[in-house]
């Protein structure tokens, strides 16, 4: 016990030692006092709910702040006065770069502007006649200003009404100031009355106000009606705006140019009228008919300025415009007599290239020990059929051979594909949709690939699908394939892999099931595409449904076509909270789910559906689909080409923390922490005449991987830290990560120390491209 105060006192001590090896008091000039912040106190008449606000908005019109500090340690402004030395050091030069502050002294503070600040925005929340006086207080070395701020009582509103004349814009003024947020008993708020002529404003020009503007508006307060502190408020016109503000506008004429050219000219003698518009265009380069839907204005249409915002969105969103420019020409309303304009409206659209081939040259290294070389073509080709179509074509081919892991060195992959989609900027076969906000798509796909793994099989695979996507708003995103086929057919297995299906009757069942024929849908929900979210979240969800269809077909058969397919249903949802604060630093917490069940004619999820966990988009401590499922381990086996193979679930859960911080200009960095794991919800089947070593593998996946009252010290459990050198959204990540608990360990040897127990294993390093989540 002596021993321990001793050593608490030896603590303190050296603490003290470093926060007087660390103080700048002996660096501040003779003639100056550093700054050591602002308080403002306030003096109120009578309690109000709004105080706590009003401090807080005060505090932001101060201009200068003091130097920061960490544990009482003003580093930033230590390194930078260690750095005026006539010599420096490495150390003290390179710290100052990095975190280094220029003194904030009190000379540099103004208090007589910072008074003027405080009382022009009292002012202007409507507390009048209020008072500041500042305070220094000061020590040898440090001074800090108190503002002592004296509030009245606010000014609240008695009345509010609008100074009306004969002009009709003054009807559509008063309809709009039904939703007004200036009611009676509101303090005066001079930032609500600027947010409510920009309100009317866009209202207006949503009513055809063409010319409209919001500082045509004027708000007048009156106080002398009032012996306490009230005041009335008059909204009105300024005198002498332009008259042609103060009218409508109709849409006269829409002429639509679908193969414009920055240079063309506009006189093209072939015209094309559809439903009142005119398309302009030299050949038949988009089908009049077909881009008429898209355009939400009609002649005779009143001019709305949303209205013309959504069209440049639907036209932008068909895919084959590089720019869309919408103008609008104000016609001679001089004869006129119904008090109205017109506007003549072109619509100029400049389209991308037609046909176009990318190559990509690749190199892929996985976690798993398996690295190799890839190629991808693709061609595409726009507005392939005249009306906004994209074709794309895709052929990938690729070679990947095992350099570490385990016993399998020497294995190796040959993978190809073959994908067509096309684009349909429309719902077919449905009527042309009116949707506003976006032009929702239609994708039909159809593909085929090849696995060859040697020594071990080669799998085919044809697939095709045919859906819709399309944008509710600026975050909702929405995809449905009511159709989705994928037929996989596994052949030239060798004696070595026959043999390992045979000893795993799990793995061998999810292999059976060649034909999954069923429904989709995909929804999520993202504020990140929001830069001023301080906190935007993301909700995806995925819902994959199959074989009912087809067991409906056959009569409830186990085969369809001849062939044996899969009856489940499947889905997850994935969850993000994201921080943000200065200086880009973000904390990102995240949270997944998923869930598969087989039924009817299934046993098992297909091999393709089924979940896995670990690698570098999911615990990045644990090689990828390395994890469970439970406690179970592939390594277990006695054959250790199992371990090859891919460990899997019908149920994940899965949790991340990671902290981004940058570190200079395009390099950022990471802390994070990743938990989870996958887990069987059910006991494997063994089929009649199965093997004793089937039997075995079986009764040991069942004890081991499926999902119960222990579940959480079943996690697999990471640390670790990151690089990602970030270039316009184009990321290359680095991340090297420990785990910290290894669930298909022994019981009481989960637990480690990351990055120093544990053998080869102990260190995990991910190469990716793009953020984990």
């Amino acid at each position: 016990m002596k021993n321990k105060s001793i050593n608490r006192y030896i603590a303190i001590l050296f603490f003290i030692i470093g926060l007087y090896s660390c103080s700048v008091a002996k660096f501040v000039p003779e003639d100056e006092v550093l700054f050591s912040g602002s308080e403002i106190v306030l003096k109120t008449e009578s309690d109000t709910l709004i105080t706590k606000k009003v401090v807080e908005e005060l505090n932001t019109l101060i201009p200068l702040q003091p130097n920061s500090k960490v544990l009482g340690m003003r580093l930033g402004l230590y390194y930078h006065y260690k750095a005026q030395k006539e010599k420096p050091g490495f150390i003290n030069k390179w710290l100052n770069k990095k975190i280094g502050e220029e003194p904030v002294y009190l000379s540099d503070v103004d208090p007589q502007r910072v008074k003027k600040l405080i009382l022009n925005r009292l002012g202007n929340r409507g507390f009048f006649d209020s008072k500041v006086v500042s305070k220094i207080d000061s020590t040898q070395n440090f001074a800090n200003i108190k503002y002592i701020t004296s509030l009245p009582n606010p000014y609240v509103l008695e009345k509010f009404e609008l100074q009306k004349d004969s002009l009709p814009i003054y009807t559509d003024i008063q309809e709009i100031l039904a939703d007004t947020q200036i009611k009676p008993g509101n303090r005066f708020d001079l930032e609500l009355m600027k947010f409510e002529r920009e309100r009317i404003d866009v209202q207006l020009k949503d009513r055809g106000y063409y010319n409209f503007n919001s500082d045509f508006l004027i708000f007048e307060a009156d106080t002398n009606r009032y012996d306490t502190s009230k005041f009335d408020l008059l909204l009105r016109l300024k005198k002498n705006i332009p008259s042609k503000s103060t009218i409508p506008y109709t849409i006269d004429s829409i002429t639509v140019y679908p193969k414009y050219t920055i240079g063309d000219t506009t006189a093209i003698t072939e015209n094309t009228e559809v439903n009142g518009l005119n398309f302009v265009q030299n050949e038949n380069y988009f089908k009049p008919k077909q881009l008429q839907p898209y355009i939400l204005f009609e002649k005779g249409q009143k001019y709305n300025a949303s209205t013309a915002r959504l069209t440049s969105n639907r036209l932008s969103s068909i895919g084959s415009y590089k720019y869309v420019n919408i103008q609008f020409k104000e016609k001679d309303t001089t004869a006129d007599t119904d008090g109205a304009g017109s506007l003549d409206m072109d619509i100029f659209l400049s389209p991308l290239t037609k046909r176009s081939v990318r190559a990509e040259l690749q190199g892929v290294t996985k976690s798993n020990g398996f690295a190799g070389p890839g190629v991808s073509v693709s061609y595409s080709n726009r507005n392939v059929f005249g009306a906004g179509e994209t074709l794309s074509i895709t052929g990938s081919f690729s070679y990947e051979t095992q350099l570490s892991g385990n016993n399998n060195s020497g294995l190796s992959s040959i993978a190809g594909g073959l994908k067509a989609d096309l684009i349909i900027p429309r719902l077919v076969p449905f009527s042309p949709s009116r949707f506003r906000y976006n032009v929702p798509k239609t994708k039909i796909s159809l593909g085929a690939d090849f696995l060859d793994r040697s020594q071990l099989y080669t799998l085919t695979s044809f697939n095709t699908s045919y859906g819709y996507t399309w944008n509710a708003n600026k975050y909702v995103y929405h995809e449905l394939n009511p159709i989705s086929v994928n037929y996989v057919n596994l052949t030239n297995t060798t004696d070595e892999f026959d043999t390992i299906l045979d000893n795993n009757p799990y793995l061998k069942s999810s292999f059976e099931q060649q034909f999954i024929a069923g429904l989709n849908y995909k929804f999520s929900y993202n504020e990140l595409v929001d830069e001023n979210k301080s906190n935007p979240i993301f909700v995806a969800t995925n819902i994959d449904i199959a074989g009912n269809a087809l067991n409906l077909f056959s009569g409830g058969s186990e085969k369809a076509f001849g062939l044996d397919y899969a009856q489940y249903a499947k889905m997850d949802v994935d969850f993000r909270y994201y921080l943000r604060w200065k200086k880009e630093q973000t904390f990102i917490s995240r949270f997944y789910a998923g869930w598969g069940i087989p039924y009817g004619n299934s046993t098992t999820l297909p091999f393709v559906k089924q979940f896995y966990s670990g690698g570098p988009y999911s615990v990045r401590a644990f090689q990828i689909r390395s994890l469970g499922p439970g406690t179970f381990t592939s390594s277990d086996d006695d054959d250790s080409s199992s371990s090859y193979f891919d460990q899997s679930g019908n149920l994940r859960l899965e949790t991340n923390l990671e902290y981004r911080f940058p570190i200079f200009s395009y390099l950022k960095g990471a802390l994070f922490a990743d938990a989870g794991n996958v887990w069987l919800t059910y006991d494997p089947e063994v089929d009649e005449g199965e093997s004793a070593e089937g039997i075995a593998f079986n009764e040991r996946l069942r004890s081991q991987g499926k999902f119960g009252n222990d579940w959480i010290r079943e996690l697999g459990v990471g640390v670790g830290f990151g690089l990602r050198v970030d270039i316009q959204s184009f990321v290359i990540r680095l991340d090297l990560a420990s785990p910290i608990r290894v669930p298909y360990n022994p019981e009481g040897e989960r637990s480690r120390t990351p990055f120093f127990d544990g053998g080869d294993d102990n260190l995990m390093f991910n190469f990716a491209i793009g953020y984990p989540f």
